[in-house]
């Protein structure tokens, strides 16, 4: 049962629009339970439908959870934006995410930027 000690999906990220693209920071404690991750989901895809940039960065430098949820969430953030003919590019990432993204085979989706100014130079 949800108290209202646990932050609201929406507090897990921020638009932020940015030279003609926009920045979406997320930032995820390192335990989150399913029912939040899948409101999380759909409140950040509804957030890209209704912004419509061309170019997206995902900064992903507050993120402490790492599994599958954050993978399933990537995946449909990217397929979001390729369906409305956008880009994306995700930036400051950690060193255990790249290496999970690489295990995992789905570094191929992606185009990976260390910083978020490289990132908004390559969308």
């Amino acid at each position: 049962m949800h108290d209202g000690s646990v932050p609201a999906p929406r507090q897990f990220f921020r638009v932020i629009p940015a030279d003609g693209a926009c920045i979406i920071e997320l930032s995820l404690p390192d335990m989150m339970d399913g029912m939040q991750f899948d409101q999380l989901t759909d409140e950040l895809l509804a957030e890209l439908d209704v912004a419509r940039a061309p170019a997206w960065v995902l900064d992903m430098s507050q993120v402490a959870y790492i599994g599958s949820a954050l993978l399933g969430l990537m995946v449909n953030v990217r397929q979001r934006i390729k369906n409305a003919r956008g880009e994306l590019v995700l930036c400051r990432m950690s060193p255990r995410l790249a290496e999970v993204l690489a295990v995992s085979s789905l570094e191929r989706l992606f185009r990976v930027a260390k910083t978020r100014e490289e990132a908004l130079r390559m969308v």
